[in-house]
């Protein structure tokens, strides 16, 4: 329990107590289990720039959390409030260059350096700024289990609403956005547990990305709940993690290739597609995982809702658009050798290579954004009015 809000018993990629910070390693799922010890932020970064922890609203709370228990072990701080400002300020901009693609991470350095600031100009200690800083960074924890349940709610009403026949309903989704890529519960995968925990799923199917593997793992599909999962990148964190969660909380799920996901559409056997997202701009464009794209593209071709499903810290209004979103590129071998990099070599020396970590979906291949305060719709130009729908809800007590 989290300031009131119980966090999700099933799989925690977090694990915090005053003091004391353990990361789930899912780079070993779903074969070992081992959480590691976070004592200060530079372990924060390694953990976040390895992928020890990842999905965009985990990373933004593992880092926060990171310098919590730093400050938390520091024993005596030498200085004035105002030092006590800056060397939280210095460490959360260390701490964002870890991941700069995820804009949560930069949002929420953002809201914890004004914390610090206004609690600089009123304190007479340097440990009372340190002390808030403390108790805001676990506050996001709590409030990250409490919006991801939200947004699984006005997912699963959404989805539901636009279906003949409310029962029976089969998602896709890509890569991981459940319980390992947030403090609990699930972006995207949140609104899959929601749809099962209401019993009208049928089948999720989780879409597996990878650039050598090409096999392709369908089952019959059960007329209870289901999620179709697509293997996401060659860090398969479809199949590693998606799965994983799936199968740990007996949600009946399909594993699938990345190519096989336009046949299962034209199959007729995806109701809808959600996924999550890394940033998003101002006019609805998505960074999200590589292969985002070329699932939203296919799913407009066959006449399917594609779903972003994101909290609001997601939201960059600074971006007049996904052109300007930052795409980070990963280690060449992540293509050339397997096992995400840390196997054999299976690509021909001298081969060049580009493994781009994200993709940009465009905002009019995207059907709506599922976020914490309701779903953002298009307007009668066919846009979507992200600003208006954020100074909205910002109203709203």
């Amino acid at each position: 329990m989290v300031n009131g809000v119980e966090l999700d018993k099933s799989l925690q990629s977090i694990r915090y107590s005053r003091g004391s910070l353990q990361l789930l390693d899912q780079r070993k799922l779903p074969l070992e289990t081992v959480y590691l010890d976070i004592r200060d932020s530079k372990d924060g970064w390694v953990a976040i720039k390895e992928m020890v922890v990842r999905g965009a609203p985990a990373i933004a709370i593992a880092a926060s959390l990171s310098l919590a228990v730093e400050i938390s072990n520091l024993g005596v701080f030498s200085g004035t409030p105002n030092d006590a400002a800056s060397f939280v300020t210095n460490k959360l901009d260390y701490l964002v260059s870890s991941r700069p693609t995820a804009v949560n991470l930069s949002d929420a350095a953002t809201k914890l350096k004004e914390v610090v600031q206004k609690a600089a100009a009123t304190a007479s200690e340097a440990w009372t700024v340190l002390q808030a800083y403390t108790e805001a960074a676990e506050v996001m924890l709590g409030d990250d289990v409490a919006s991801n349940k939200a947004i699984g709610k006005y997912g699963a009403s959404l989805i539901q609403k636009q279906k003949t026949d409310p029962k029976g309903i089969s998602v896709l989704t890509h890569c991981n956005t459940g319980s390992l890529a947030t403090a609990g519960y699930g972006t995207a995968l949140g609104v899959i547990r929601a749809l099962h925990e209401k019993g009208v799923l049928e089948r999720a199917s989780v879409q597996k990305h990878d650039h050598s593997i090409k096999a392709v793992i369908y089952e019959a599909i059960l007329h209870l709940t289901s999620t179709i999962i697509r293997i996401c990148k060659n860090k398969f964190l479809g199949s590693r993690l998606t799965a994983f969660e799936l199968v740990h909380d007996n949600i009946p799920a399909t594993l699938i290739a990345d190519s096989a996901a336009a046949a299962l559409m034209k199959d007729g056997r995806v109701n809808a597609v959600i996924v999550g997202a890394d940033r998003v701009a101002a006019n609805g464009d998505t960074a999200n995982k590589i292969g985002t794209y070329s699932l939203a593209l296919s799913a407009m071709h066959h006449g399917i809702p594609f779903y972003v499903a994101a909290p609001l810290t997601s939201i960059d209004l600074s971006l007049s658009s996904g052109q300007e979103i930052v795409i980070e590129e990963r280690s060449a071998k992540e293509l050339l050798n397997a096992r995400g990099g840390l196997g054999e070599q299976v690509a021909a020396s001298g081969i060049s290579v580009w493994n781009p970590a994200f993709d940009v979906t465009p905002a009019t291949v995207i059907s709506g954004i599922i976020t914490e305060k309701g779903v953002i719709t298009k307007d009668e130009t066919g846009s979507f009015d992200i600003k208006s729908f954020a100074q909205k809800v910002a109203a709203i007590p």
